[in-house]
């Protein structure tokens, strides 16, 4: 066997079975799901019916749930990211000064992303319907008393909370990663020099972790488009479907509805939205990486 035959026969070896599993799980559902986005289809009857682009055509002129799911996971996406992202380095950054707990800290802090978002979900709706009850009636205080799950505006919000309460922690290890590789001799020229903390932070700190940043943020938007398990278990889309994220209204259109063709089709855009939304953050954000 020569050369070129035994690098073939490794990589065959190799990369074989993950390239094989990567099409029979990801490549041929994806594929299927777009054939399946231009008919119509139950998702149970034997033969889908080639219907061409009529799903598209009734989701942009006559699905206004659709149109106002992707409103709420637009202003959503806006809140999680930006407040999950800052919530996160800010607890990186007060986690890499020399606290004899921050080791304690990073792991409570990290131990909301371990739990299943459908069972935080129903966790934070007792805490939402009773707990928070209960501590208005003690306290008195307004805060405690809204109806978190019961209201529009503050049904969104409770979602954004318990959202950046599951995920802050996760980007807070990213961003404590990124810190502890910036160089300590360029943070020591700065104060020797007269900076203060604040220019520090904002001149040499942030742009030494933008490839951490550029990874959180991409992160968290995917997460936030993504957004279901919480959807479901906390709200179910109410009051009034006026918290139903696009996942919740694809899942609704496809497996409860059984208009398994049009919810293909809201999946087929959902991807294209994500996936163009994500390109661009992920290039605006690398270049303005630089290099210690």
């Amino acid at each position: 066997m020569n050369r070129k035959s035994s690098q073939m026969m490794q990589q065959f070896i190799f990369v074989g079975p993950a390239l094989f599993f990567f099409m029979l799980i990801i490549a041929a559902p994806f594929l299927l799901g777009m054939y399946y986005s231009f008919t119509e289809w139950s998702g149970a009857s034997k033969d889908p019916v080639w219907i061409g682009f009529a799903n598209f055509t009734k989701i942009f002129t006559d699905d206004p749930a659709f149109l106002k799911s992707f409103t709420f996971t637009a202003l959503f996406t806006v809140a999680g990211v930006l407040l999950t992202n800052l919530i996160g380095f800010f607890l990186a950054y007060f986690l890499t000064k020399p606290l004899k707990t921050k080791n304690l800290l990073r792991t409570v802090f990290f131990m909301p992303n371990v739990i299943g978002g459908l069972l935080l979900g129903f966790i934070w709706q007792f805490i939402f319907v009773r707990g928070f009850a209960s501590v208005g009636e003690v306290t008195g205080l307004a805060f405690f008393n809204l109806p978190w799950l019961g209201d529009e505006t503050t049904a969104f919000w409770a979602i954004v909370i318990v959202f950046v309460w599951q995920t802050a922690g996760y980007l807070m290890v990213i961003y404590i990663s990124s810190l502890n590789n910036v160089p300590t001799d360029v943070l020591e020229a700065a104060q020797i020099d007269g900076a203060t903390r604040g220019q520090i932070l904002r001149s040499i700190i942030v742009p030494l972790i933008m490839p951490g940043v550029t990874v959180c943020l991409f992160l968290a938007i995917s997460w936030s488009f993504k957004m279901f398990d919480l959807n479901l278990s906390l709200t179910k889309g109410g009051p009034f479907r006026s918290t139903e994220s696009l996942a919740l209204n694809i899942y609704n259109e496809a497996f409860v509805n059984g208009r398994y063709g049009l919810g293909t089709a809201k999946a087929l855009i959902f991807f294209i939205v994500v996936a163009i939304i994500t390109s661009i953050q992920v290039r605006l954000t690398k270049s303005r990486e630089v290099e210690a």
